[in-house]
């Protein structure tokens, strides 16, 4: 798998991670590795943020669109 990024930009990188969001393919360039909220509870909404984060890799769109 290649790197997404990488790719709009003409270059060709063997992509290291995906981002748990699109599912993009990442370089490690591009991947952003952000500290995401768990949330507990269940359908249909979650009902409490827990105070642990979950550590996960995302691409540079999803990284911003979550701290949105």
């Amino acid at each position: 798998m290649k790197c997404y990024v990488c790719a709009q930009e003409g270059k060709e990188t063997e992509a290291a991670g995906i981002c748990i969001v699109c599912g993009m393919g990442l370089c490690t360039r591009h991947m952003v590795r952000e500290d995401v909220d768990l949330w507990e509870g269940g359908y249909p909404f979650p009902a409490q943020k827990l105070e642990k984060k979950l550590p996960r890799i995302l691409c540079p769109e999803c990284a911003v669109a979550l701290k949105e």
